[in-house]
Order: C-alpha cells, then sequence, then structure tokens
C-alpha cells in the first residue's frame, strides 16, 4: 500500500528555480515538466512526449514561444500539455495530450497538485508567508534525502533531537530537558507542538546571529499541517523577556523555520528548508551565517534519516517500536497523515478555494 498521500497540494520548488528554461522534478513518483510562459507563468506538465515517452526537459527539447518542441521527434505541445503539432502529418491525434497539473505560486514556493485535478480547487495549500513578506528576510535552499518523508515528519516533530544530533548549532541540553505540549486541531488539519525554555543556554547560531549572550528564554511552537508544510515558531529572548500584553514583543528575536516536505518516491524525499528573520534584515553577513548554519543543521538529518532508511529495509515485518511523551506530536501526525492516506483527501484538507 502506498504512503503518499494523493489529491494533495505540494512543493515542487521555489519560484527562483523556475524560468524559461525547461526544468524537471519528480514528486510522488510522477516525472513533472516545468517552465514559465512569456507572460511569466509557472505551467507544469508530464515530462514524458507520448510519442515515445522521451523526456521533454532533456537537450535537445526546447521552448519556442509558449509551446514545447521535444527533441526527439518534434512533437509540440502547448502551455495546456496538449500537443499542436506532430512531424510529417497535419493531423493531430486527438489523445496526444499530456497529463496537465494545478500550479499555484504563493510565499515563494511554486505548488503543484498532486491527484484529482477536480480536487484542487477545494483543497487549502498551506502558508507560509513570511517567506515573502515585508519586514522579513529568508534564507532558502533544499536537500535531497535518500529516505520516506515519514522519517523527516518524526525527525522535525521531536526537537529533542537537536540537543545530540545538532550540539554546536542549534541544540543545547534544555531542549531534551524541556516537556512538551502537544494539540491536535482535526477541524483545521494541524498538530502543534510547544517547547517554552525560560532560561536555556544561547545556541551558536541565535548568539551570532542576534548578538544575544548568556542565558535566553527560548520559545519553540510548531505547526504542521499534514501531509506536507512545517513551521517552526521559534522566539529568542533575554531572560525573563515576554510579549506585551497587546501582542508585542520588542526585546525578543523572531524567526519562523518552514519546511516542505515533498515525497519525490516511496522512499525518497525533496526537503525544502528556509528560515526568515525578523531582525538585521538588510545584514548580509547574517544571512550568509544563518544559510550555512541551517544548510549544515539539514545536512546532519539527511545523514541520520538515510542510514536510517536503510536500517528500515534490513528490519523484520512487525517491528514494534518504542515511543514515550516526546513522541505525542509525531504520533498525531502519523495518524493524521494515515487518514488522508487512506481516504485521498482528508477532511482537515478541504477549505473553500477563497482560502487560498
Amino acid at each position: 500500500m502506498t504512503s503518499i498521500v494523493r489529491d494533495q497540494w505540494y512543493v515542487a520548488a521555489y519560484g527562483r528555480e523556475v524560468g524559461r528554461e525547461l526544468f524537471s522534478r519528480t514528486i510522488c513518483g510522477e516525472s513533472i515538466l516545468f517552465w514559465r510562459t512569456e507572460a511569466g507563468r509557472v505551467t507544469a506538465m508530464s515530462d514524458r512526449c507520448v510519442h515515445r515517452r522521451f523526456p521533454l526537459s532533456e537537450s535537445p527539447s526546447h521552448l519556442a514561444g509558449d509551446t514545447v518542441v521535444c527533441g526527439y521527434h518534434g512533437f509540440t505541445y502547448g502551455a495546456d500539455g496538449v500537443c499542436v503539432a506532430v512531424p510529417g502529418q497535419t493531423r493531430v491525434p486527438r489523445t496526444a495530450r499530456l497529463t496537465s497539473y494545478p500550479v499555484v505560486e504563493q510565499d515563494s514556493f511554486v505548488w503543484v497538485f498532486i491527484g484529482d485535478p477536480a480536487a484542487a480547487e477545494t483543497t487549502r495549500i498551506p502558508r507560509a508567508p513570511w517567506l515573502d513578506q515585508e519586514g522579513w528576510t529568508t534564507v532558502s535552499g533544499m536537500e535531497p534525502l535518500a529516505a520516506r518523508a515519514s522519517l523527516l515528519v518524526d525527525n522535525l516533530m521531536d526537537l529533542s533531537h537537536e540537543t545530540y544530533l545538532h550540539g554546536g548549532y542549534i541544540g543545547t541540553p534544555e531542549v531534551a530537558q524541556t516537556p512538551i505540549t502537544t494539540e491536535v486541531d482535526e477541524e483545521a488539519g494541524i498538530v502543534s507542538v510547544s517547547r517554552h525554555m525560560a532560561d536555556a543556554e544561547c545556541p551558536p547560531f541565535y548568539s551570532r546571529s542576534t548578538g544575544l549572550q548568556g542565558r535566553i528564554s527560548r520559545w519553540q511552537d510548531i505547526e504542521f499541517t499534514p501531509p506536507c508544510l512545517y513551521t517552526l515558531h521559534s522566539r529568542i529572548a533575554p531572560v525573563a523577556s515576554v510579549p506585551h500584553e497587546d501582542g508585542s514583543d520588542p526585546d525578543a528575536f523572531h524567526v519562523e523555520v518552514v519546511y516542505a516536505i515533498t515525497p519525490e518516491t516511496e522512499h525518497s524525499t525533496h526537503d525544502f528548508w528556509a528560515v526568515a528573520r525578523d531582525f538585521a534584515l538588510d545584514d548580509e553577513d547574517v544571512s550568509a551565517f544563518l544559510a550555512e548554519n541551517n544548510r549544515t543543521v539539514v545536512l546532519q538529518d539527511v545523514v541520520a534519516l538515510d542510514k536510517l532508511e536503510q536500517v528500515i529495509a534490513t528490519e523484520p515485518d512487525g517491528y514494534q517500536e518504542l515511543s514515550i511523551n516526546i513522541d505525542t506530536g509525531g504520533l498525531a501526525a502519523r495518524r493524521m497523515i494515515a487518514r488522508l492516506a487512506d481516504a485521498g483527501a482528508g477532511a482537515g484538507a478541504a477549505a473553500p478555494a477563497a482560502a487560498r
């Protein structure tokens, strides 16, 4: 049985990755071709010519205006995936059309809908507005993961691993020592996990980017919208500093860490990551530091999860995991994803089209 949830929007790329060059990425086992029309609109279609299955992303395939010309035999497709010309004849076969995918550009991401296109308009796209919002500066990237998407979800929902896997970067002893609270909003389709540390060591990731030294108040508030978008609302402030009653928080530094978790196949994942901050907005040194350090942290996860995927492949069927209190958020996420997978698209993913 497949573990990939269909009838869902997934991040396929950053907007900056898609231009007037043919660009391909495999999403949920489907090879998809992306490119921008001359008007700048992103379009998505199958990356396989209907004639002999030649990948349209491969040279010498090319764009000619707002059409794609296959580099093998010259079959030519419009932006809607419909074939408009074939070699050696004037009649275009009625079935000569590529699968076309609904696509939306939002919050610096290119989202593609995998599943029944008729469900796209009523399926909610999760938001990450900080990534291209005034008053925030963002660094971002993507790392390939040779492991199933569920392992990355488990990893991100339980941040106690920061203490051990990411020591010297973002991990300190207090992360693993501090209990969590978990909430599940079935109607909204969100799993929340919070860890508030009133008096904690300031890890290098934050001391060097904010300038704070010594002990800090550190909040980690996770919001996960299954199956694919994770946000860590991170608050770093001097000890004893709390937000004002009006919601303002002038003594704190705020970081929004966003992960878009996109299955490539059943056993590989596109790990999109972004770090948005509301301080030092024009400081290129801070941006370079956060980009380098967060990528290092992501790669530490990649190494661990790639190894875990190899281990799981050798485990006997029916192996029973041991779970503890820190796993409550991850287990809730697993249950919600399983329901979505079983249903094709669960009630928690549905919302009026206007919500997009």
